[in-house]
């Protein structure tokens, strides 16, 4: 799938008409400063359409992103990020699994976007747990590739798809576009 357009459309933190308009939904989940915002800019081929900061826990909101006039691109918070009060964690692990388990969306993805060099964290694995309780159909992407060494990469990658065993693991690096083309055939084959 080639990306012709990519705007955003609006952010939201509950239920909105949006989530509802028939639109095919890749929500970007997973812990803070994993790289979300910057797998959007890398993937959507626009430096700046998704806010992205070196600074964790910027991302409040679920924003939407309309891609090829088809699809949306959903940048969700990311959870676990220690400096957030525990009133606005919480706040922010309730719309997740809000949107996860009482929207009722049938027509989405979820990538949940992993760092490569952490690897699954004990919040990746409960989300993990809530996509297979759900039935949701994911992907885990290994972010952030190019931090390691081939060796060391090779080993994470393995390790990733061992714990892992239900979704394929695709690994990716925004800065050299590392599997870019294998993500976007993975997602379109989802969206059409």
């Amino acid at each position: 799938m080639k990306i012709k357009s990519a705007i955003y459309v609006k952010s939201i933190i509950g239920s909105d008409e949006i989530l509802f308009d028939g639109k095919f939904q890749v929500a970007l989940m997973g812990r803070s400063n994993v790289g979300k915002s910057t797998l959007i800019n890398s993937l959507t081929m626009r430096k700046n359409l998704a806010r992205s900061s070196s600074s964790p826990g910027k991302t409040i909101r679920m924003d939407f992103f309309l891609v090829n006039n088809s699809f949306y691109l959903i940048d969700f918070p990311g959870y676990g990020y220690s400096k957030h009060t525990s009133q606005k964690r919480e706040k922010l692990a309730k719309m997740i699994l809000w949107y996860l388990m009482y929207t009722e969306i049938k027509n989405r993805l979820i990538l949940l976007v992993i760092d490569t060099k952490v690897g699954i964290t004990p919040f990746d694995t409960d989300m993990l747990k809530t996509f297979h309780e759900q039935q949701i159909n994911y992907i885990i992407v290994a972010n952030k590739v190019d931090n390691l060494k081939m060796g060391q990469k090779e080993k994470q990658i393995m390790n990733l798809q061992f714990e892992n065993q239900y979704s394929e693991v695709i690994p990716y690096s925004s800065i050299q576009k590392h599997q870019g083309l294998k993500l976007m055939s993975k997602i379109s084959s989802y969206v059409s």
